[in-house]
């Protein structure tokens, strides 16, 4: 839940203690880009907010975003690639991780953006109390950087026939 607005409030601030006519709640879904919105949709009709029970919704859609290409037909990712191999690494299966990165932002402005982690071989424990990083794991992360850096910043696009 994002919001929950009910209640009367005075001048001052001070909040009355009576039963509200109406209330409104925000809430933040985040789905998938590859999941069906329509059928989200549905069941919020359905479920969540039927006409019956007197309540109403609005839907922030945004349309689909761009999603990148992950093989070999993607100059991007093939240099992303061959930038982790050179690292003495490899990339495990692209998956779409929408929480906890703004590339759902370039995304919707048309940008094809590609999430990349180099912690491998460590729990997701993202802003929990007991998140960590192994040390031999972040210097490795550094040496992939390094690497992914350099090929990106020395790629000069050949001309397609």
């Amino acid at each position: 839940m994002a919001f929950l607005k009910a209640g009367t409030s005075t001048p001052t601030g001070f909040v009355m203690n009576l039963k509200p006519s109406e209330a409104e709640a925000g809430f933040d879904i985040r789905i998938p880009p590859i999941a069906d919105s329509e059928s989200l949709e549905r069941r919020i009709i359905e479920e969540w907010a039927p006409a019956s029970r007197n309540m109403t919704y609005s839907l922030n859609k945004s349309g689909k975003p761009i999603l990148p290409t992950t093989d070999t037909s993607s100059a991007w990712w093939t240099l992303l690639e061959a930038a982790v191999g050179k690292a003495g690494q490899e990339l495990g299966k692209a998956e779409i991780f929408p929480a906890s990165t703004d590339t759902p932002y370039f995304r919707k402005r048309g940008i094809p953006a590609i999430n990349f982690s180099p912690m491998a071989n460590t729990p997701i424990l993202l802003h929990d109390h007991n998140e960590f990083l192994n040390q031999d794991e972040y210097l490795k992360g550094i040496e992939i950087y390094e690497s992914i850096i350099k090929a990106y910043a020395s790629h000069v696009e050949q001309a397609r026939d």
